[in-house]
């Protein structure tokens, strides 16, 4: 049974009193909603928290707002849930491929955008590649307060957030952008992907890309921006095979993370051809 070790486990209702909750367990408590990652601690030989805070009958959490400026998700919104509500929203279609992808439709049914994000041993999160992508911000809640900072800077310090605190909330600004999401599973029925790589960009003058960004996840222990790469093919004509001759040579820029679905040699091998495709997607090639 899931929470067999467990001392207790409480069913917030409001946000201040998960908050609150958080507060008073300190670091002996973890907030949960839907599980899939803790679940498998066994297997990763990890241990559950003593107690935990259910956050899934919290109304804030469960929205996802979308209007002109930009969309705003709630931390225990699904990735079935965050899908749907981006189905057709071409400027997001890296976000919604991202989260109709991922795993299996059983996962996909109660894993939650919070969980992807603090999930900081899952390397192959489909989301946080395209959330980086996306140049995402985390708003952060605790009993304190709120906090705002760049999805970067989350990953970078997700590990040192003062228990008690937790994600709130994600938000996106929207843009006259393009986006694509691929990745490469071994196989096609909910494996994890081998490598993933998000591709967004927004057009200047004539067919020269204004602005591309480029995140790789999978590859190594945490996702992250393809720097050099976007350098390189920022203000210049799309194409995909120039940007997968420059993946090519870049390659070097990531040590690839060696697990037993596939050694890391392999993971920075495919993904130029990952390049090539989401740029093949958004030129309308592919």
């Amino acid at each position: 049974m899931l929470l067999q070790n467990r001392e207790s486990l409480h069913v917030a209702s409001n946000l201040p009193d998960a908050l609150a909750a958080l507060h008073d367990l300190g670091p002996e408590g973890a907030p949960i909603a839907g599980a899939t990652w803790i679940m498998r601690a066994p297997i990763r030989q990890e241990g559950f928290a003593k107690a935990y805070v259910a956050l899934t009958r919290i109304p804030d959490l469960r929205q996802c707002d979308i209007n002109a400026e930009d969309i705003v998700i709630g931390a225990c919104v699904t990735h079935d849930e965050l899908a749907h509500a981006l189905a057709g929203l071409a400027d997001l279609k890296v976000l919604a491929d991202a989260a109709a992808r991922s795993a299996n439709p059983a996962i996909r049914r109660v894993a939650t955008v919070g969980g992807n994000l603090c999930s900081f041993d899952f390397a192959a999160a489909d989301l946080v590649c395209a959330l980086l992508c996306l140049d995402a911000t985390v708003e952060l809640r605790s009993r304190q307060g709120s906090d705002r900072m760049s999805i970067e800077q989350f990953l970078e310090q997700r590990l040192t957030i003062e228990p008690g605190t937790l994600i709130a909330r994600v938000i996106v600004r929207r843009r006259p952008r393009r986006s694509a999401h691929v990745r490469l599973p071994l196989r096609k029925a909910g494996d994890y992907p081998v490598a993933i790589v998000s591709m967004a960009i927004t057009s200047g003058c004539g067919d020269a890309a204004e602005t591309v960004s480029i995140a790789v996840g999978s590859v190594e222990r945490q996702a992250r921006r393809w720097a050099r790469l976007e350098a390189d093919v920022t203000g210049k004509t799309l194409s995909a095979e120039r940007i997968g001759e420059l993946a090519e040579a870049y390659a070097g820029d990531f040590t690839g993370r060696d697990d037993i679905d596939a050694p890391g040699w392999y993971r920075v091998k495919v993904l130029p051809s990952l390049v090539r495709r989401a740029a093949r997607e958004l030129t309308g090639l592919g």
